[in-house]
């Protein structure tokens, strides 16, 4: 007898739900219902981890209790997190659902494009940060979008393509000072390229930056970095160029920021191993992406 299909989703964050969220809305009033528990659950357990809300009972407990859901789950897990004293947080495991007629077994992963990578799922749910980070090449023209993502993957690295984004809203966005961009000048890619001076962005975007931008758009910047304790808006301020998440774009301008062009959508996307693909992956694929509210999409 056939088995579910694997899907690698994350542990935790915006990316486990969003992706919680699309099999919601495929998959009907179970895979709904599914996600909010899950969702609630974990914003409960962060909140707690993050010290704004009591714990009544020992993460144990808690644990165990969660996990009283019948064989198919959801299911959780402990994990040590990375705040001061590296308390246990309680994470998503796995959870068994139907989407779309198909079975489906979700699985936890610390980061689901490696164990893609390493032909473990033939579909998972990750950031498209972590793509750029990882496999995209290095080119002199940056990316349009995440539509190009996949043309810049080198097909002897890995089998995993971009299959389509989910919408999510934050993206990594050009900020300066008032000092540093002329009066009348837009501030996007091409006053990037005639720009000279430092650059502001977190060190794990370093790659990103460069493939979104291109290496001759960054001829003559030089990146520097925030201070761990710094905010990265205040340390873009104080830099005069930078490149940071936005949403509303709220905390930029608080520290006196003008926000330029948004460059390229920190966005959560379906993923597949095409090396691993099947009939029953290729139908689970095309529920998951069909209606979904994205100008990203790669196939």
């Amino acid at each position: 007898m056939t088995g579910p299909v694997a899907v690698a989703v994350p542990r935790k964050g915006r990316p486990l739900e969003a992706a919680l969220e699309r099999l919601a809305a495929v998959g009907g009033p179970a895979a709904a219902a599914l996600a909010d528990d899950v969702s609630s659950t974990l914003r409960y357990e962060k909140a707690i981890t993050k010290g704004a809300q009591p714990a009544d009972r020992s993460v144990y407990d808690r644990l165990a209790e969660y996990s009283e859901h019948g064989e198919d789950g959801p299911e959780y897990t402990l994990v040590r997190d990375d705040r001061e004293g590296h308390p246990r947080r309680v994470v998503f495991d796995s959870a068994r659902l139907p989407v779309a007629g198909i079975d489906v077994l979700l699985v936890g992963r610390e980061e689901p494009f490696r164990a893609l990578r390493t032909h473990e799922f033939a579909l998972g749910f990750d950031s498209a940060d972590l793509v750029l980070e990882e496999v995209v090449q290095l080119r002199p023209h940056g990316l349009a979008g995440l539509s190009d993502v996949n043309a810049r993957i080198d097909p002897r690295d890995t089998d995993v393509r971009v299959s389509t984004g989910l919408g999510d809203t934050v993206r990594h966005t050009l900020m300066a000072t008032p000092g540093t961009l002329p009066a009348g000048v837009d501030l996007d890619r091409s006053f990037v390229a005639d720009y000279d001076g430092p650059l502001c962005i977190s060190p794990r975007y370093e790659r990103l930056v460069e493939a979104v931008l291109g290496t001759d758009t960054l001829d003559d910047v030089e990146f520097v970095y925030p201070d761990a304790a710094a905010e990265e808006e205040a340390a873009i301020a104080e830099a005069g160029l930078g490149v940071y998440l936005t949403v509303t774009g709220g905390t930029a301008r608080d520290h006196g920021l003008v926000l330029g062009e948004d460059l390229f959508p920190s966005e959560t996307v379906l993923l597949e191993n095409e090396a691993e693909a099947t009939g029953a992956t290729d139908r689970l694929k095309s529920a998951l992406g069909r209606g979904v509210e994205t100008a990203i999409r790669a196939d």
